[in-house]
């Protein structure tokens, strides 16, 4: 049975069981005026969930232990016999018997793995069948069970209720667990990366080449230095010497200066720069912009301007960040009372005036806080620099040199051929978590700041 049709299988069952409990309980509510806790929905969603719950949680546990089962059933079969010892080679081999089984064409496929495909077919039906089963009986059970429960007095909203309690509960385990997972699994591998790498070397050392590595002196070719000012110069100056402004101005029109019909159609178009792919970005800053920054320094004296520039990738960052800016600042100008704005204006201040004088220092706390928040989120942009930036780890001020990010050296580290358990491999995650801590940091600065904005105009 197809998973599909299992689920139509299990869903139907729950409506029957949600039919049947609601006529149940409308069945001895008739000819009593006695007060009840539950109504029949309350009833039929109770049979409901315990019909398809247990099903689909069961179903959820066998995707993932299935295809081992299957595996090691394919591994039992006389086909099996000829495979090579366990590695890559015998990987590849059951990779692609499971692809043929499941009636994907596989070019260039090797005859052990067309001997294994009926075996494999075979192993993953038997297996499908006997899940599928389990999670009727499951479903069957449960709705039979919760039936009898049925009673007059019997309280199925509250239970109804703690399970929704206790799904949302889940809910918001899953993003802490998951977060906790991604923080683990980086501070585990920077760990063992700090074991062959001091961190000193790593966190002030200045000569960054991971292509060549000295095994007796790791660190001397691991110093993180010019990639973290790449980051910096990058993402948090020249990005925001170009959203900063033009983020606050259009801020600045749009609640002070702007119509109510300019308003309703600008800001949106303004916000759709947020929501354009960063890999548009990249394309962009690759093919238009960093040529044209090359061009135009050629063009007033400049010889050494370099194609991959950091002003290139910083130019094309900022116009992505001014969303960011521009609505934080929108929200913190927006929020500051009008008895403030109009008691500058009964004092005969200008419109402007009132801006600089009373509106900004008033807004100051949640303006800065967007522009923490935007800085965190162009330090951690990959696309953009991974297009845009150069691979050269060089410390410069001359924004029309090469430069580079961390996240630009993170995907060059884990791309490519080189073991996991090297270096090189390993500086990737000792990268990510400085990168994690740094915008970590930054936007509990930002939400710190914020907060105290909020708390003082709400």
């Amino acid at each position: 049975m197809s998973t599909l049709a299992l689920l139509f299988v299990i869903a139907g069952l729950g409506l029957i069981g949600w039919l049947t409990a609601r006529v149940r309980a409308v069945a001895f509510r008739r000819g009593t005026t006695r007060r009840f806790s539950s109504l029949p929905s309350h009833h039929g969603g109770y049979v409901a969930l315990w019909v398809v719950g247990p099903a689909l949680l069961f179903l959820s546990i066998w995707a993932f232990t299935t295809p081992a089962l299957v595996t090691d059933r394919v591994l039992k079969a006389p086909a099996a016999a000829t495979l090579p010892p366990p590695g890559f080679e015998r990987a590849a081999i059951l990779s692609q018997a499971r692809s043929i089984a499941e009636g994907h064409g596989v070019n260039g496929t090797s005859a052990a793995a067309n001997a294994l495909a009926p075996a494999y077919r075979e192993a993953t039906a038997r297996y499908g069948w006997i899940g599928a089963t389990i999670a009727l009986l499951f479903a069957i059970v449960g709705g039979i069970t919760a039936y009898l429960r049925i009673k007059p007095g019997f309280g199925a909203r509250t239970r109804i209720e703690r399970v929704i309690m206790a799904m949302l509960l889940a809910a918001s385990l899953i993003a802490i667990l998951t977060t906790i997972g991604i923080v683990g699994s980086l501070i585990v591998e920077s760990w063992r990366f700090f074991q062959l790498v001091p961190i000193g070397d790593f966190l002030f050392g200045t000569h960054w080449s991971p292509q060549v590595i000295d095994p007796a002196d790791p660190g001397a070719s691991l110093g993180a230095v010019p990639l973290f000012w790449g980051t910096f110069f990058i993402g948090a100056v020249i990005a925001m010497l170009v959203a900063i402004p033009f983020g606050l101005m259009s801020a600045i029109y749009l609640t002070q200066y702007a119509s109510a019909g300019v308003r309703r159609w600008m800001k949106p178009i303004l916000e759709i720069l947020a929501g354009v792919p960063t890999v548009v970005y990249g394309y962009f800053a690759a093919l238009t912009v960093a040529p044209a920054v090359r061009d135009l320094a050629v063009s007033i004296g400049i010889k050494y301007a370099s194609s991959e520039s950091a002003l290139a990738a910083g130019l094309v960052m900022g116009v992505m960040i001014i969303p960011f800016v521009s609505s934080m600042a929108d929200d913190s100008l927006a929020a500051v009372p009008a008895s403030m704005r109009d008691g500058s204006l009964a004092m005969g201040a200008t419109t402007s005036e009132t801006i600089s004088r009373v509106l900004l220092p008033a807004a100051l706390p949640g303006v800065v806080g967007g522009v923490l928040l935007a800085v965190s989120r162009a330090i951690g942009e990959t696309m953009i620099v991974v297009m845009a930036a150069s691979g050269a780890a060089t410390i410069s001020l001359n924004p029309l040199s090469s430069a580079t990010t961390v996240t630009k050296q993170i995907v060059d580290l884990l791309t490519g051929e080189a073991e996991f358990d090297s270096p090189k491999t390993l500086a990737a995650f000792a990268l990510g978590l400085t990168l994690f801590v740094i915008t970590l940091l930054l936007n509990i600065i930002a939400l710190t700041v914020v907060k105290r904005y909020r708390e003082a105009y709400d």
